[in-house]
Order: C-alpha cells, then sequence, then structure tokens
C-alpha cells in the first residue's frame, strides 16, 4: 500500500465517479481503475460497489475511509511542520547556562529575529554537561556554555567574556570599599554558583589554585539568584559581572589582588547536518561576538 494509492481512493470517494476522478488526478482511467484493484486485492476486501458507472464505498470502504483520511492528513500536516526548515524559514534549538536567561540570550535572539522574520526557536536551560549531551544526541542544534575538553567533534567559540567580581550586601562591613582580596573574601560566608555549573567548577577551582578554603553555605545556579540573597544578608558572593546585578541593592567590589575573568562559548556539532536557519544564526553570533 503507498500514499499515492490511498490519495487515489479518497479522490474516488469524494468524486464517486472513475472518470472524473481520473481526471482530477490527471492520470488515465485503467491506470486508476488498476490502482484501486490492486489496493483492494492487497487489503481482500472490496472497497467499492460498482452499478455502471455509478459507484458506492461497500461497508469496508468506509471503514477504511476513515483511516485512509487520517493517513491524508497526518501526511499534510508534517509536509507544513517541514515546510519550518526550509531556506526562507527555520527552526532553531538553542540552549544555554542558566546565567545567560536574564539578558544575554533574550538580546541576542530578539537581535536576529529583527533581520530575520520567519524564524522559529525552542529556548532550553540546563548546566553546560547536559547541554552537551543534548547537543551530541542532536536534541540541540546550538549551545551556549563553558569550554569543555577532549570533544573533537564539538567545535566551541568564544562569544563572551566575563569579568569576576565580589557582591556584598549594602549593610555588609565591606560595603564601601571598591576592591577586596579572594583571601579576604573567603573568610565571608560565602553563597557560590551550583558545584554542577561552568561557574560553580571554575570558582571552584580558582579556591583550590590559590589553596583557599570558602565558607560556601549554600549554591545557586546564577547571579539573579545568588544577588537576591546577597542582597538579603545571606552572605557574599564570587560571581560574573553581568546585567542583573543593578536590579539588586548591593555593591559590586574588584578583586584587588587578581584579574579573574571567564568565557563563555557557543558550541555546535563540527560535522552535524545544519539547516539554512542554524548556519544564519550561527554566523550572526560569530559576527556580533
Amino acid at each position: 500500500m503507498t500514499f499515492v494509492q490511498i490519495e487515489y481512493f479518497l479522490e474516488v470517494a469524494r468524486l464517486k465517479h472513475f472518470r472524473k476522478a481520473a481526471e482530477k488526478l490527471a492520470i488515465s482511467q485503467p491506470s486508476l481503475s488498476k490502482s484501486i484493484a490492486n489496493l483492494e486485492a492487497e487489503l481482500g476486501v472490496l472497497l467499492f460497489a460498482r452499478e455502471g458507472r455509478h459507484i458506492e464505498l461497500t461497508k469496508y470502504g468506509r471503514e477504511f475511509y476513515s483511516y485512509a483520511i487520517d493517513i491524508s492528513n497526518k501526511i499534510k500536516e508534517c509536509k507544513n511542520h517541514m515546510v519550518k526548515f526550509t531556506d526562507t524559514n527555520g527552526h532553531i534549538d538553542i540552549a544555554y547556562v542558566f546565567p545567560l536567561a536574564h539578558y544575554y540570550i533574550p538580546s541576542l535572539v530578539r537581535s536576529f529575529l529583527d533581520a530575520n522574520k520567519n524564524m522559529e526557536f525552542s529556548f532550553h536551560q540546563g548546566y553546560t554537561e547536559d547541554l552537551i549531551a543534548g547537543l551530541i544526541s542532536e536534541k540541540y542544534d546550538v549551545i551556549f556554555s563553558s569550554y569543555e575538553k577532549n570533544l573533537s567533534d564539538i567545535v566551541f567559540e568564544p562569544v563572551l567574556k566575563q569579568n569576576i567580581v565580589a557582591i556584598v550586601g549594602k549593610d555588609h562591613p565591606l560595603s564601601g570599599h571598591k576592591s577586596v582580596t579572594l583571601d579576604t573574601l573567603t573568610k565571608e560566608p560565602i553563597i557560590g554558583y551550583d558545584k554542577n555549573s561552568g561557574l560553580g567548577k571554575y570558582t571552584n577551582q580558582i579556591y583550590k589554585v590559590n589553596r583557599l578554603t570558602p565558607n560556601i553555605i549554600c549554591q545557586a545556579p546564577d547571579e539573579h539568584s545568588i544577588a537576591a540573597l546577597v542582597a538579603s544578608g545571606f552572605g557574599c558572593g564570587l560571581v560574573a559581572d553581568v546585567d542583573s546585578l543593578k536590579l539588586f541593592p548591593i555593591e559590586k567590589l574588584t578583586l584587588s589582588d587578581m584579574k579573574l575573568t571567564h568565557t563563555v562559548y557557543m558550541a555546535y556539532k563540527k560535522n552535524g547536518y545544519q539547516i539554512s536557519a542554524v548556519k544564519k544564526f550561527i554566523s550572526f553570533v560569530k559576527a556580533n561576538s
């Protein structure tokens, strides 16, 4: 059974006339009759009752008709869905680490869509490890995350450098200072990044390299969450300097004994198939980084 046979069957059922159906389908009447006969032979039932030129669906034909309509509608639905992936349209699945959700990703995608009106996005958040797994399995087209070593099948493009700063509440003893040493900061209660996140691994490595044991009292997924806890007097933070920090009653302090930066990367599969929309987005990000 083929989809063409189903479409032939539906047209004959609609017009109740082989010659008219053949004309509508732009095929010869003998070809149409043979196709229906083959379909009936395959199904083992008579689909049409023929009385001269007049034909009607048999009860088996009516039974088959309901399935044939569903199949035809599903095929049309599939075609309409796949149009989204053509050159003039496009659906892009992107995923990113939590800290990028408040400003960077919305601003980046909004700028891209201003120049590409017919594109659509699906947005996902997670930790770097999970995002890379999703990229490898083709759940995501492009991700924004920390860099991971020993992944030769993935291209990592640096797109954003973030300065690392200390943040304290307005009433904290360090408030009013312009800078602080990392050693001094770690003597205070610290709200850290989730240890499984890219920035969590990065800041914990900084503490380790400098032989410091911070008093981490709790963990949070991003700067927004950490800043909210700092503003409420839970402790201090060592975070990426992002725009959302200005939304909170906190103060930023530079590190006086070192300069720390964290790099965010755009990543995609090196040899993976990419529709036109994904290629355009990757090129756009590169050009605007």
